[in-house]
């Protein structure tokens, strides 16, 4: 299936947003664990979070979770601190990403886990038991869903958890997400040096949750606004306060011409028509949002370095690669350099004339790509209904915006 669209000359729409999908899937693990009657209000729709529900409901000995690598490594945590003997597995995608770090971890701490084909990746068969071990030693640029995995059982550690980071830590602000959930629901978790942090095997308590709107949805209507030649949009349920790191994508945003004014419900987005000569970023902290600034900055014609992107490659997809090649469809030429690193000087080449964008499995793909209608408009986006992973709702708001979403 190809989705075929056309953009609205202007725009002017109220969107409400997906659930954030990074704080529901912590809030359900930490409200399992907690052992607690209320579930967390505005959970998000997408299927990483129904995968994650089934999981902790249904009581299968054989846990599904398809593609969703939050709860991978959420639940192969989870799954080791309570008990029963599952196996968990997923696509054949899920089957190729690398858990080794968090298994190995998970035993350190005791816990039983075996591979069930290959040695180092899913599928797992976890014994649950009491984990006796409380202190884990972890290189800092890791993924940061393996150090949330390990802290959100801290509490039920008989000993607690101290955790060492050593060297660079990538993606912080998704650990401090963790950390403030954790104490929402009474932990006592936190940083005692920059380079450590200290879990006390102190229980959780179940309290009423609300979940907040997903700053990484909101990211690609900040790019609709800035490749649009007229549009003011709010979206809807966004915090000023936000717990959530892509939250910063607003600042960036903003460099490139968008206003952020927030409201009661949420934020207005504007143009200022101002934009940079080069844009250089440091998306170590923020790498779900590199996919919509690479595609962003192209066609908006404003050449780019971005660093910090070396765990692109071991999500849905390798994302570098994605990108290059999907960007070359489109008549751009994106350099790599340390598979960490994409820069764009302007090289351009011959683009195909009716661009199909494939999505590799890869929410992002899709949505990050959907924009670019207004510079491209014969592009066409492959397999669109990768979106309902995080965003399930994106393409009927895309038509309430005024796009036309046609298959083809």
């Amino acid at each position: 299936m190809r989705y075929r669209l056309s953009a609205p000359s202007a725009i002017k729409a109220t969107i409400q947003l997906p659930a954030s999908k990074s704080i529901s899937n912590r809030a359900l693990i930490i409200n399992a664990l907690a052992e607690g009657n209320c579930t967390p209000d505005n959970l998000s729709d997408c299927d990483d979070t129904r995968v994650m529900i089934k999981a902790l409901t249904d009581g299968e000995n054989t846990i599904d979770i398809m593609a969703a690598g939050t709860a991978m490594r959420f639940l192969t945590a989870y799954l080791s601190v309570t008990p029963g003997e599952r196996t968990i597995t997923g696509t054949a995608r899920m089957q190729q990403r690398p858990i080794q770090i968090l298994v190995n971890a998970l035993r350190e701490l005791g816990a039983e886990i075996d591979y069930v084909n290959n040695e180092g990746f899913p599928p797992l068969r976890i014994k649950g038991a009491e984990l006796k071990g409380n202190e884990i030693t972890l290189k800092g640029n890791v993924s940061s869903q393996y150090i949330s995995a390990l802290l959100m059982i801290g509490p039920a550690l008989k000993n607690g958890l101290v955790l060492h980071l050593t060297g660079e830590i990538i993606s912080r602000p998704y650990i401090n997400l963790t950390l403030q959930l954790m104490q929402d629901f009474g932990a006592k978790a936190a940083w005692t040096s920059p380079e450590s942090i200290s879990v006390a095997p102190q229980p959780y308590t179940s309290i009423p949750f609300t979940v907040e709107s997903d700053w990484s949805a909101a990211s690609y209507w900040y790019q609709i606004v800035a490749l649009s030649p007229r549009a003011e949009i709010e979206l809807l349920g966004l915090f000023h306060n936000s717990y959530q790191g892509d939250s910063r994508g607003a600042e960036v945003f903003s460099r490139l011409g968008i206003t952020t004014e927030f409201t009661p419900k949420g934020v207005k987005l504007k143009k200022t028509g101002k934009a940079p000569e080069r844009l250089e970023e440091d998306f170590v902290d923020i790498p779900d949002l590199a996919q919509t600034f690479v595609v962003t900055c192209v066609l908006m014609n404003i050449p780019f370095r971005f660093t910090g992107l070396q765990s692109l490659k071991i999500k849905e997809t390798d994302r570098i690669a994605a990108l290059r090649n999907e960007l070359r469809k489109l008549g751009y030429v994106i350099e790599e350099e340390n598979d960490s690193i994409l820069t764009w000087n302007g090289e351009r080449c011959d683009p195909d004339e009716t661009p199909v964008i494939a999505t590799y499995e890869d929410h992002r793909m899709a949505m990050a790509f959907a924009p670019a209608i207004f510079r491209c408009p014969n592009i066409q986006i492959a397999d669109p209904q990768v979106v309902t992973k995080s965003y399930p709702g994106y393409w009927e708001d895309l038509k309430q915006a005024g796009f036309q979403v046609t298959e083809e």
